[in-house]
């Protein structure tokens, strides 16, 4: 009689783990989902873990662990925000050792105005400011306009742009200071505006 075949999995090699085929950085778009795929070789038995800047990711809601075939790994990361920005790694461990890899998770938001700058009255003479939050990445574009016109800055009138906000100052105000205010932000995925009056007596 013939001799009895051996199963495939019989014939791979048993030893300690190796990345075939490394993560790759992936950009993910603000409420979407992102994954990154991993192809190792680990038999037998491997068991993996996955980390996000040195913490440990459970399989979840948030965390996908998926096993796609023998050899490749992924995990997927869903609603996807600025939060989820960081280095990612895979650590792989059967009998025989353990291998790791890495790479980045960067995050996209359209650029937002989280809360606009408020209505104010202000006398004359005074210094009168306009704060909006501000977000997204990459990093928006910001600007300020007074009765649809941009505003040109000297040392009395100026805005500053911060990482999560824009002032803008208006020193010594004056009645024709007083007007329709819009501040916006724009990045390659959109834009945001919003305006605020300003009234100075």
């Amino acid at each position: 009689p013939r001799p009895r075949g051996r199963s495939r999995k019989e014939l791979r090699e048993k030893g300690p783990p190796r990345v075939l085929e490394p993560l790759k950085d992936v950009v993910l778009i603000e409420g979407s989902a992102a994954k990154l795929t991993c192809r190792i070789s680990a038999f037998p038995d491997p068991f993996i873990r996955w980390s996000k800047d040195g913490k440990e990711l459970r399989d979840g809601p948030k965390y996908r662990y998926v096993f796609e075939d023998p050899d490749v790994v992924a995990l997927v990361v869903r609603d996807g925000e600025l939060a989820d920005l960081g280095q990612y790694s895979i650590n792989v461990t059967n009998p025989f050792g353990q291998c790791s890899d890495s790479a980045r998770i960067l995050v996209e938001v359209p650029a937002k105005i989280q809360k606009g700058p408020d209505n104010t009255k202000a006398r004359k003479g005074t210094t009168v400011t306009l704060t909006a939050e501000i977000m997204g990445e990459p990093p928006p574009d910001v600007g300020w306009t007074k009765d649809g016109e941009d505003i040109e800055e000297d040392d009395r009138v100026f805005f500053e742009i911060g990482t999560t906000t824009t002032t803008l100052t208006i020193r010594r105000a004056t009645p024709q200071d007083s007007g329709k205010y819009e501040v916006y932000v724009e990045n390659s995925l959109g834009m945001d505006q919003s305006f605020a009056r300003v009234d100075v007596a």
